[in-house]
C-alpha cells in the first residue's frame, strides 16, 4: 500500500470517528441499564493512568485557585454530585470541589476531578439546574470522552509520519500538522460536538435517575444566554465551543420526550437557599478582608544616642551631633 493511500485512510478513520477506540456502547438509550452498560469510549490510555493524570491537573489547577473552603457548601455540593454519580455509568470515584469564580461553570478532569464554579450555585436557581450542569461533567468522565481525544491525537500523529513521504506544499503540511497537534488543550478541556452532544443525553439521563427534573438543564441554558448577551464574551468554557443553541436545545427537549415520565422530580430544597445564602456570605467577607488587606506604613522609630565620656584609656565619645568623627593623632 503506498504511503499516501495509509495516510488518506488514517485521516479517514480520525475525522469520521471510526476508529474502533472510539466506540462506546449500544445501550446507552437504556436507562434501566444504567450502572451495567458500558457507555465508555475506548482509548489506549489505561484508567489507572488516566487517574493520575487527572491528579496531576488537579494540584495545578489547586496551586492557582481559590477553593471554597466552607465545610456546609462543599459538603452540599460534593452530595449532589456523589448522589449523581451513583445513578450514572460512572466506575471511578468522584472528586468535587468548589472553586471560588464567578460564572455558570463546572469541568470535569480526567480521572473523575469535577470543580464547581461558585458563580454557578450563586446563578441557579434551584438545585436541580446545579445537578444538570454537574450530570454533563460527569457523564464526560463515564464517557471517557478525555482518554478518547488522546488516543484519536495519538492515532493522527502516527498517521502524519507517512505525509512526511507525500508531495504537498509547506503551508498544507503545517496546517495539517498543527490541527492534530494542537487539538486538544490539556487544562481547559474541549470536546467534539458529539461527546458534548453525548455528555448532554448521558447527563439527562443521570438527572432523572437521581430525581431531578431533566428540564432544569434546558432553563440553565436561558441564564447563559442572558449572561452572553449582557456580557459579551462571557460564556464560560463548558459552552464556549459549543454554545447553547436553538438546535441544541430542541434536540435535548426531544430527548427528554422519550425519558420515563414521573409523577414528581426533585426541583429544590430549602436546603440549597441555605446554603446559596452562606456562600453570598462567605464570598462578601472575603472580599472585604481583601479591601482591609494592604500595605501597611511601620512608624519609625527615633533612637536619641546619649554622649558618654571618654575614660582614661582612650575610649571614644559619641556626642550625637551630626558632625563627621574626628581622628585624633596617636602620640608615639
Amino acid at each position: 500500500m503506498k504511503p499516501s493511500r495509509i495516510a488518506v485512510l488514517g485521516l479517514a478513520l480520525i475525522l469520521l470517528g471510526a476508529s474502533p477506540f472510539a466506540l462506546g456502547d449500544d445501550k446507552k438509550s437504556d436507562m434501566n441499564e444504567i450502572g451495567n452498560r458500558k457507555v465508555a469510549h475506548r482509548a489506549m490510555i489505561s484508567q489507572e493512568k488516566e487517574i493520575g493524570i487527572g491528579k496531576q491537573y488537579s494540584a495545578e489547577i489547586e496551586r492557582s485557585a481559590k477553593l471554597i473552603t466552607d465545610p456546609v457548601v462543599n459538603e452540599y455540593v460534593n452530595r449532589i454530585a456523589q448522589n449523581l454519580a451513583r445513578n450514572s455509568d460512572l466506575t471511578i470515584p468522584l472528586t468535587v470541589k468548589v472553586i471560588d469564580a464567578p460564572g455558570i461553570n463546572a469541568f470535569a478532569l480526567p480521572g473523575g476531578f469535577l470543580y464547581v464554579n461558585s458563580g454557578l450555585l450563586q446563578t441557579a436557581d434551584e438545585e436541580s439546574q446545579i445537578a444538570g450542569v454537574m450530570g454533563h461533567e460527569i457523564a464526560h468522565v463515564a464517557a471517557r470522552h478525555w482518554a478518547s481525544s488522546m488516543t484519536k491525537q495519538t492515532l493522527a500523529q502516527y498517521a502524519m509520519i507517512p505525509l512526511m513521504f507525500v508531495p504537498m506544499g509547506y503551508a498544507l503540511y503545517y496546517s495539517v500538522m498543527e490541527a492534530y497537534m494542537n487539538g486538544v488543550p490539556l487544562m481547559f478541556l474541549h470536546f467534539s460536538r458529539n461527546d458534548e452532544a453525548e455528555a448532554d443525553y448521558l447527563g439527562l439521563q443521570y438527572m432523572v435517575k437521581a430525581g431531578y427534573d431533566p428540564y432544569s438543564y434546558v432553563t440553565i441554558f436561558s441564564k447563559v444566554i442572558e449572561e452572553e448577551r449582557h456580557t459579551p464574551g462571557s460564556v464560560p468554557k463548558i459552552f464556549l465551543d459549543h454554545p447553547p443553541t436553538p438546535d441544541r436545545m430542541l434536540q435535548l427537549d426531544q430527548e427528554m420526550k422519550a425519558f420515563p415520565k414521573r409523577d414528581q422530580y426533585l426541583v429544590s430544597t430549602s436546603e440549597f437557599d441555605d446554603v446559596k445564602a452562606r456562600l453570598n456570605s462567605v464570598i462578601s467577607n472575603r472580599k472585604k478582608e481583601k479591601q482591609q488587606e494592604g500595605p501597611t506604613l511601620k512608624k519609625r522609630e527615633s533612637t536619641e544616642q546619649t554622649a558618654s565620656q571618654t575614660d582614661d584609656k582612650g575610649k571614644g565619645k559619641d556626642s550625637g551631633s551630626d558632625t563627621p568623627p574626628v581622628l585624633r593623632r596617636r602620640d608615639n
